[in-house]
């Protein structure tokens, strides 16, 4: 969440406004939700990366979630034969 706080610190108003619109969100929820740590929803975090080129990413807002098995670069995404594939059974 710090890294949140700080690219919207680094941001001017109008840039603030145009990232929270492309956040879907607001910037009074944003600062709220660092104030208190809060959990936030997994669309909010991904719309978060998009609208911060990465800046701010998914597992720095969200470590709780796989997002590396989501990115596809899980290290051992394959184990145990699962490969997304259809059985041909």
């Amino acid at each position: 969440m710090d890294k949140l706080l700080a690219f919207l610190n680094k941001l001017d108003k109008s840039e603030r406004a145009e990232f929270c619109a492309a956040c879907e969100t607001t910037e009074s929820y944003l600062r709220k939700a660092v104030s208190v740590n809060q959990r936030l929803g997994e669309n909010l975090c991904i719309n978060i990366d998009k609208a911060s080129c990465g800046a701010v990413r998914c597992e720095d807002l969200r470590p709780d979630v796989d997002w590396a098995y989501l990115r596809g670069t899980a290290k051992d995404q394959q184990a145990g034969g699962a490969t997304g594939e259809p059985d041909d059974a």
